[in-house]
């Protein structure tokens, strides 16, 4: 099976970790293999359905999933299993493949350094599990149409399915890197969805970064995010400065400032803001992620102060 690719960065920071030596009689590889290989064999399945497989360019798939846990003194504990996955079909000459499980993953860009404000759920204080929610976020089915970044000359995504059980939805996601002068690079992401229920997303993502080599990075990460739902608008916007240390392929360690907050009348104002600091490395296979975060930031809109923050993401690739 290929290792996930859709949400690891083009220079490497987050790459597949350098095979660690692994005993293949021990349960937990085994168990890792037969997921891998069921999976292959459904997405085989699946391609034997529109024509006849080609034995050299067979069918493959990839496989996320992640456990995310927050914790702060306000909300307490909360957990949230996700999954993601994706099947390519080569025999469909359009370059269709099928996707499943929290299409939100596929709203952040491909750096995942910063987990913070956006990419988590919000902590729910009377519960630290809810299964309602988890099972409607993992619930998204769509067919993908890669191809169409022939068309537009841009890296180009449009799906078509349905998400949280019964919300038909459109999705295309567009974005384009450039590699500039002096070791920059912009990176620009532009996301619309519309959905029967939900009706208006709409998300921008910039980043800007000088990398230069073999020294730590630095990254601005800026986004702005639009909603219009039962007929209520809402624009909001998120800023994470950092610096990222890169200690071995997969392995990192980063800290940086956020701040964030609402759009209202053409001008953002800041809600929550503070520092953070991550971690992340694989544990005991190259399969297998552990990546922590501690913050320190506020929220006006609660009238919270600031306070110390903790997220913890269990990250398996098949």
């Amino acid at each position: 099976m290929t290792a996930w690719a859709e949400n690891i960065p083009a220079d490497g920071a987050d790459t597949v970790a350098d095979p660690i030596e692994q005993q293949k009689s021990n349960w937990v590889d085994k168990q890792h293999d037969g997921i891998s290989k069921g999976v292959d064999r459904i997405a085989e399945k699946m391609d034997g359905w529109f024509g006849t497989p080609d034995p050299n360019n067979p069918a493959t798939a990839t496989l996320r999933i992640l456990v995310d846990t927050e914790w702060n003194k306000y909300d307490d504990f909360s957990v949230k299993p996700r999954i993601r996955g994706r099947v390519k079909l080569p025999v469909l000459e359009r370059k269709l493949s099928v996707v499943f499980g929290d299409d939100e993953l596929d709203n952040q860009m491909a750096d995942n350094a910063h987990l913070g404000k956006d990419g988590l759920q919000n902590n729910d204080p009377n519960k630290t599990f809810n299964g309602s929610r988890t099972r409607e976020n993992n619930s998204s089915l769509a067919l993908r149409w890669s191809d169409i970044s022939r068309l537009t000359g841009l890296d180009t995504d449009f799906d078509i399915g349905i998400r949280s059980g019964d919300d038909l939805y459109a999705r295309v996601k567009a974005g384009k890197n450039w590699q500039l002068a002096n070791n920059y690079t912009t990176s620009v992401e532009q996301i619309y969805r519309y959905g029967i229920d939900s009706e208006h997303y709409a998300r921008t993502n910039f980043e800007i970064r000088k990398a230069p080599p073999g020294k730590p990075f630095i990254a601005n990460h800026l986004h702005t995010q639009y909603t219009h739902t039962d007929g209520n608008e809402a624009w909001s916007w998120g800023n994470s400065l950092y610096r990222q240390h890169d200690l071995a392929p997969g392995k990192w360690f980063n800290y940086g400032l956020y701040a964030g907050g609402p759009i209202k009348s053409k001008k953002a104002d800041i809600n929550s803001y503070g520092p953070f600091a991550g971690y992340r490395q694989p544990i005991y296979r190259d399969w297998l992620y552990a990546q922590t975060e501690v913050n320190y930031y506020n929220d006006r809109s609660a009238k919270r102060d600031h306070h110390i923050g903790a997220l913890f993401r269990l990250e398996a690739l098949f």
